[in-house]
């Protein structure tokens, strides 16, 4: 991918019940707090959980790579064990930058 388009760029952060997987109020009350930091922070992208099947997904901008890492590491979910994380680098394409610079004029 060119770096032309890098402010094109959000993470995905993918997240999956382990066999540590519970319904706990607690820990979902700090994810939740977690996710509102972020989103002050203007990083939050979307988030929220799949309809059709377990787990969710947290969108975010980050700086790098490795500050999204962090992200998902803060997580309280992944802190705790009750969910791992994959995390996917996601390349926008849209209009304003001509989808990737592969759309005509």
């Amino acid at each position: 991918m060119s770096t032309e388009f890098e402010e094109d760029i959000c993470y995905v952060i993918l997240l999956s019940p382990t066999e540590q997987d519970r319904r706990d109020m607690e820990i979902i009350r700090a994810h939740v707090a977690h996710l509102q930091e972020l989103e002050r922070g203007g990083q939050l992208v979307l988030c929220g959980p799949f309809a059709d099947a377990p787990g969710g997904m947290v969108i975010v901008r980050a700086e790098s790579r490795a500050a999204a890492e962090e992200i998902a590491r803060r997580d309280p979910y992944v802190v705790t064990g009750i969910r791992s994380y994959e995390l996917r680098t996601w390349g926008l394409s849209h209009a304003g930058n001509r989808h990737m610079g592969m759309a005509a004029e």
